[in-house]
């Protein structure tokens, strides 16, 4: 029949199937509402510390949440129990939903065995905020520590996760590097595992 769509009813929401959806957020809209974000928390807060640790409260939440939908559709609900796989799946997945593209680097640190370090050139939470000079050690990238450490807890794998800049020669901004240092429990669970 002509006109006839292949639409099917269904008597409940929980009835349909969950889409892909629009993976794109205009860029201007969430520089408005992470600076809404932003500035709110300021108002709430009386030094930078607490003000990151704010951010990467509101990261935590979102890094919690969408361990679950990441590996819902593209892990058929299976997540990551090895190290190694949860990192490249933070630094390729999650980023690339997050950012539109795979972080720049991730590294091993070379100083402890517990540390990796995801480097990004110009972090998307930095790119649009201007720091006052009486600011000047506030990094937005708190948030997507937060993030991070969110998805990484989630998944079983405790870290404290904290964002850095890093001075690069010929860039006017510092590059933004998420360093996780993981907790000795997933350190022996992974010497378990071998």
């Amino acid at each position: 029949m002509i006109g006839v769509g292949k639409n099917k009813q269904y008597a409940n929401v929980l009835d349909k199937p969950l889409s892909k959806g629009k993976q794109e957020v205009s860029l201007s809209a969430f520089a408005f509402l992470f600076s809404e974000l932003v500035q709110y928390n300021q108002t709430q807060v009386d030094n930078i510390g607490e003000l990151e640790r704010r951010l990467e409260d509101a990261g935590y939440a979102v890094g919690a949440r969408m361990l679950e939908l990441l590996c819902h559709r593209e892990k058929g609900n299976r997540r990551e129990t090895r190290l190694l796989g949860i990192l490249s799946f933070v630094h390729s997945t999650v980023w690339k939903v997050l950012f539109g593209k795979v972080a720049d680097s991730l590294e091993k640190g070379t100083e402890h065995e517990d540390e990796y370090m995801i480097s990004e050139k110009e972090l998307l939470v930095n790119r649009f905020i201007s720091i006052p000079k009486d600011m000047g050690t506030f990094n937005c990238g708190a948030f997507v520590a937060g993030v991070v450490r969110g998805v990484l807890d989630s998944a079983g794998f405790p870290a404290v996760v904290t964002a850095h800049f890093v001075p690069m020669d010929g860039l006017q901004r510092p590059r933004t590097t998420i360093l996780i240092k993981f907790a000795e429990e997933v350190l022996r669970r992974e010497a378990r595992l071998g």
